[in-house]
């Protein structure tokens, strides 16, 4: 299922406007029910403003109206709200000179929190050849030594989406049970 855009604020907005229960945003937000319930006691979000899912046109008034009625019921995003996760384009793409220094940083990172992820998946998310991955999985690369594991959103050399569904798709190390997100 899609999240709306801003999902917090769209929360926020649902809680205040709304009767809808907190299991009903919560689903529809891509929350935990008792985030929305903080929200709700203005613990979670103070100072947030909300953000109209119908003006946004991601919600209509009708589905609010039908959840509201059944509380067993789930919103459904309407199907010609604009879908907001990226496609990434085929091929290559260009990195500024200045954030190339920081994909060995990336990897370390990935390799680090992440050792079930294969070479490939990296490359693709990083934007980086497999010698550089092995490189630096094997401590041999040329910069070993000031190479600092960094979160490559943060770096800009991808974005928390793509990241995400690359995680999720890994396959958990022997010996461990598979995390639910």
């Amino acid at each position: 299922m899609s999240l709306p855009l801003m999902p917090k604020a769209t929360a926020v907005w649902l809680v205040e406007n709304t009767a809808l229960n907190f299991e009903q945003i919560a689903a529809f937000c891509g929350m935990h029910p008792l985030e929305v319930q903080g929200i709700a006691d203005g613990e979670v979000g103070g100072g947030m403003r909300g953000v109209d899912p119908i003006a946004g046109g991601q919600l209509s008034l009708e589905e609010i109206h039908r959840c509201e009625q059944d509380a067993s019921a789930r919103l459904n995003i309407l199907g010609t709200a604009k879908q907001y996760v990226q496609q990434k384009t085929k091929g290559s793409r260009y990195t500024p000179v200045a954030r190339r220094q920081d994909k060995p940083d990336a990897i370390a990172w990935l390799v680090k929190h992440y050792p079930t992820i294969t070479d490939a998946q990296i490359a693709k998310l990083v934007g980086t050849t497999k010698n550089t991955i092995q490189a630096v999985r094997g401590k041999t690369h040329w910069n070993s030594a000031n190479i600092k594991p960094r979160d490559p959103v943060l770096l800009g050399l991808c974005t928390q989406t793509h990241l995400d569904m690359v995680i999720t798709h890994l396959k958990p190390e022997p010996g461990q049970e598979a995390v639910a997100q």
